[in-house]
């Protein structure tokens, strides 16, 4: 009798906790979908549950009607189609767009796995030198259309990107107040007119940078990434430097539509393009 409780127990156990696992994966497999409707047409997207911060906050706006009524206000052939502004609502003709937003950032959530290719929906920032943590906008983002790229082109832009980071490697250690003493001999031996020490000490800064970035991971683009690259096409300049949250999964046509549109000196459409957002899945 003893050992059928122990039996029954252990089963009852057993059942509560699959109910709880299947539940618990369930909502994490959840896929969220938002439509962006337009006078071109729908745009449909699913949000990536791989950065969640940018996933929750673009939901929570969404709730919120903040896109609504506001524009796709930078539109660039090849390139990208970009909105969220929300001084853009109403804005008058010829207006600069692009500096409004919700008042925060987000943290990047850069995933190498997550990339440029056609479709992507990315997060807009403000550039390095003043972001070196490379935070999003908490609201503008930008569609990708972007163009295909030769095997050759890509290599070039690894390099690009190789030393992109590099420079931002070193802004980030120059702007460390752990190497003030550093920065205090530097500005020393400028402010002496001792040009020939300036520079000696300078390259061996400079020197002792480079070897510690190099010991880092560097950045390559998959087998998967160069494939896409050269027949589907993206945007391929933009990889670890921008967070990349969700892609259209209908609607490219509508993409199309609007990157196609005739614009201004500043990328702004000639004719208001207005966008809606509801959250459909």
């Amino acid at each position: 009798m003893k050992t059928s409780k122990i039996l029954l127990n252990t089963i009852l156990i057993f059942v509560v906790l699959t109910i709880f696992s299947f539940t618990t994966n369930k909502s994490l497999k959840k896929q969220h979908e938002v439509k962006i409707t337009t006078d071109y047409g729908d745009i449909i997207i699913k949000l990536y549950n791989e950065t969640p911060k940018h996933r929750d906050n673009f939901l929570k706006l969404v709730k919120q009607n903040f896109y609504d009524s506001t524009l796709f206000h930078r539109v660039i052939k090849d390139f990208m189609i970009q909105g969220g502004d929300p001084e853009s609502k109403n804005a008058p003709a010829g207006k600069l767009l692009g500096n409004g937003g919700p008042g925060y950032t987000i943290p990047a959530e850069i995933n190498p796995k997550l990339y440029h290719k056609r479709g992507v929906i990315a997060a807009a920032r403000e550039g390095d030198n003043v972001n070196p943590e490379r935070a999003s906008s908490g609201s503008q983002f930008y569609i990708v259309w972007g163009k295909t790229f030769t095997s050759q082109q890509l290599k070039n832009f690894e390099k690009q990107i190789y030393y992109t980071n590099r420079q931002l490697f070193t802004m980030n250690f120059m702007n460390n107040p752990k190497n003030k003493n550093i920065r205090d001999k530097l500005d020393s031996l400028k402010l002496s007119g001792n040009t020939k020490e300036f520079q000696n000490y300078a390259i061996k800064i400079q020197e002792q940078i480079n070897t510690d970035f190099n010991k880092l991971p560097q950045f390559k683009f998959s087998a998967e990434q160069i494939k896409t690259y050269e027949t589907i096409g993206g945007t391929p300049h933009l990889d670890g430097s921008y967070t990349v949250f969700g892609e259209v999964v209908k609607g490219l046509d509508v993409v199309k539509k609007i990157i196609n549109q005739p614009t201004d000196k500043n990328n702004r459409p000639l004719k208001d393009i207005k966008m809606s957002m509801k959250i459909i899945k």
